[in-house]
């Protein structure tokens, strides 16, 4: 949980703010003469220290050791992103980008786009847990490759396609083939691989042995299909990272960070916690409780159809972002996809 903010006057709301806005536009710690010019605040700038001094003594702020301008601490951005940021709407053309990118036809093709997209529009890394696969079929067909060599076709309840080679004992004709993926899809379409082979026990008997040895064979390779892992977390855009100053400038912080990336377990973790949140969530620096993240924020928002929370969609970047861009930008990404999966 964010922490409790102590209550800051108008007057110290407005530095801070205005401060932040220009740390995160120009990456240079903030001194009073820019704040002065910046606020619109008239005051002294014996003033304006003084209000700084109080930033800097609540924790929002710090002082680099190389200037004598501040930049914000993680409380600081947290203050801003609670109380005091004004989320920019996407213009309706980049609202068109997103929809024209996202029309694809497979669950698959449709996360890799989501994750490019996040990450082209913020030029930071983007991510999107993916939806549990599940664990039965739309539609089946068989292939005829060779005599004996068929290509097993398996469409998910997702739309993406998984292609199985079953090797067989006899060869089958043409019409062999169609009637037992007619067979299957006909009668046990949308039913878990486990719960049609139960059904089946009966049918089969009635089935010639030919046929039944081609259905229980197709059972088993389907199965076998839907149990291996897919890749639970989609990345793209961890390169756009090697790009900003503030995480580029230390080394080995970045390679925690990106082997957070390759093994992706407490990755998918913090993303899995953060579904059971409804909105846009924003966790800052230290907020995650992954360590190669401390110098990062993670913004995320879920994606669901009729209810039932899919997965979730985000951006990781450094904590000097541009918050009022990032957010809409997830959150319209989560809305799209809920909107494309619930066809």
């Amino acid at each position: 949980m964010p922490p409790e903010h102590p209550a800051l006057n108008e007057r110290a709301q407005i530095l801070l703010k205005t401060l932040i806005e220009r740390y995160i536009a120009e990456g240079q710690p903030v001194g009073s003469r820019a704040l002065s010019r910046h606020s619109g605040l008239e005051l002294s700038p014996a003033s304006i220290r003084n209000v700084m001094a109080d930033l800097e003594e609540l924790g929002f702020i710090a002082s680099p050791h190389t200037s004598a301008g501040r930049v914000p601490t993680s409380r600081g951005y947290r203050f801003f992103v609670d109380t005091l940021l004004t989320v920019k709407p996407l213009e309706r053309d980049e609202i068109a980008q997103l929809v024209e990118q996202l029309r694809v036809q497979s669950t698959q093709k449709l996360v890799l786009s989501a994750s490019q997209l996040l990450s082209e529009l913020t030029h930071f890394a983007g991510v999107v847990m993916t939806p549990r696969r599940s664990a039965g079929f739309r539609h089946i067909e068989f292939l005829k490759l060779a005599e004996r060599r068929l290509l097993l076709i398996i469409v998910t309840p997702e739309g993406d396609v998984q292609n199985r080679i079953l090797f067989t004992e006899k060869e089958y004709s043409a019409s062999e083939l169609t009637e037992a993926a007619n067979f299957l899809n006909q009668n046990y379409a949308g039913l878990t691989f486990e719960d049609i082979r139960v059904r089946l026990r009966d049918e089969l008997k009635r089935l010639t042995d030919d046929m039944t040895r081609l259905m229980t064979a197709a059972l088993e390779a389907g199965s076998e299909a839907m149990s291996e892992p897919a890749e639970a977390v989609v990345i793209s855009g961890e390169g756009n990272l090697l790009d900003s100053q503030d995480l580029a400038s230390n080394m080995a912080s970045l390679r925690r960070l990106f082997d957070l990336f390759e093994r992706k377990t407490a990755l998918l973790q913090l993303l899995d916690s953060s579904s059971r949140a409804q909105g846009v969530q924003i966790l800052i620096g230290g907020e995650s409780g992954v360590a190669p993240l401390d110098e990062c924020s993670v913004v995320t928002a879920s994606y669901s159809v009729e209810g039932e929370v899919l997965g979730m969609v985000g951006v990781i970047g450094p904590t000097r972002m541009a918050y009022e861009r990032v957010i809409p930008i997830v959150e319209v990404t989560a809305k799209l996809l809920s909107s494309m999966l619930a066809k």
